[in-house]
C-alpha cells in the first residue's frame, strides 16, 4: 500500500475539469485509489463523489493506493496532484 498527503494549492482546489482528468487517469491502474479529507473517503474513480467532497484549496488530503500497479499509480497520481492542485 501506497499512501501521500497532498495540501490543495489551487484556490479552487479539485472541481470538475481536474476532477474528470483525474478520473480518467486512474481508471486503467488496478490498484483500487482512494482521496481522503477528514472522514470522508471516497474512491478516485467516482467523478461526482469526488466534487461532493468539497475539496478547496489548503485542504490537506490523503491518497491511498493498494493494489498489483500501486507503485506506478501513485507516482502517477502524486505529479498530477503536483501540477494541477
Amino acid at each position: 500500500m501506497k499512501t501521500f498527503s497532498y495540501t490543495m494549492t489551487d484556490p479552487v482546489g479539485i472541481h470538475a475539469r481536474p476532477a474528470g482528468v483525474l478520473v480518467k487517469l486512474v481508471k486503467p491502474f488496478a490498484s483500487k485509489c482512494t482521496i481522503t479529507k477528514g472522514d470522508n473517503t471516497e474512491e478516485l474513480t467516482k467523478l461526482m463523489k469526488i466534487m461532493g467532497m468539497g475539496i478547496k484549496g489548503g485542504d490537506t488530503v490523503v491518497i491511498k493506493v493498494e493494489g498489483t500497479d500501486e507503485d506506478v499509480a501513485a507516482e502517477t497520481i502524486e505529479k498530477f496532484f503536483k501540477e494541477n492542485l
